[in-house]
């Protein structure tokens, strides 16, 4: 846990939750106490940890009073994966409709994204830099004798002396001079429309259809050539190196860390599925 974690009691998550959403102090205080118990259950070592397991919380209200923005702020102020889900959506087993056991899934997924972001934030700075290297390369290969003002296909009118300096080159990108230019990327694609059409189909197995997506990962990204303007590609070049930079393998190890001991999960509209205590038989 990090200092400012150990530093969010009670107090200070209620007051600032407060900033974001009016009233509803009991509903506050409970969640901040709930917070709190999550990182005194961290700070337990060994076996028994696992023997004390977070509570649920129940917030009953009509539309509109800040339930679910109470929620999604307690998680932005932990930096803990959130995700809504409607109670209506989930369907027991046999029925039409999603698991529950999908929704541990999800909120991992929404944890690696989270962490990753928080990664390439970290980064992006040296990123940057280094696809600034590359688009200078794409707009003035290095040891050609081709000035940056000549066009394509045109023959050069500079000599190898005369060509401008690559910082030159360099203040002009940054200043934005260069903004018409198109230039030649290798992107790679990720998108495989067969996973997408499965995926939006009611009934297919979820843990079956990863395992496609992870066969069809292993033979290798495609990658094509595109050409694009140069603040474009100087934005695919940055996400490409952050890509490089990031240890992929510790950002999961960090999110299923996160979901497994920090995830936040609200479930919506239970009253819908509720039934009396009076009533008998199977509902479908």
């Amino acid at each position: 846990m990090t200092k400012t974690e150990a530093e969010l009691t009670p107090a200070k998550i209620v007051a600032e939750l407060d900033r974001y959403v009016v009233g509803q102090h009991d509903a506050k205080r409970a969640v901040a106490v709930a917070m709190r118990n999550r990182w005194r259950r961290q700070q337990v070592e060994g076996d028994l940890r696992d023997e004390i397991a977070p509570k649920n919380i129940i917030m009953i209200g009509p539309t509109g009073v800040g339930k679910t923005e109470i929620a999604r702020r307690l998680a932005r102020l932990a930096r803990a994966p959130f995700l809504k889900v409607e109670a209506s959506k989930f369907t027991e087993v046999g029925y039409v409709g999603r698991d529950v056991d999908s929704i541990v899934r999800d909120l991992v997924e929404v944890s690696i994204k989270l962490v990753r972001d928080e990664e390439a934030g970290k980064v992006r700075p040296r990123a940057k830099e280094s696809a600034e290297e590359r688009l200078l390369d794409l707009l003035l290969p290095r040891g050609t004798g081709r000035s940056f003002t000549d066009r394509p296909g045109e023959p050069s009118t500079a000599s190898e002396g005369s060509n401008p300096t690559r910082e030159k080159l360099r203040q002009m990108l940054r200043d934005g001079k260069l903004d018409d230019r198109e230039v030649e990327v290798e992107l790679t694609d990720d998108s495989n429309p067969l996973m997408n059409v499965l995926g939006g189909q009611p009934g297919i197995d979820e843990s079956a259809l990863a395992g496609l997506k992870d066969m069809f990962g292993s033979f290798g990204r495609k990658t094509k050539r595109q050409k694009l303007k140069v603040p474009q590609a100087w934005r695919a070049l940055t996400e490409q190196e952050v890509d490089k930079l990031i240890d992929h393998d510790a950002a999961t190890r960090e999110a299923i860390r996160r979901a497994e001991n920090a995830g936040i999960v609200f479930i919506d509209e239970i009253d819908k599925i509720a039934t009396k205590a009076e009533r008998h038989g199977a509902d479908v």
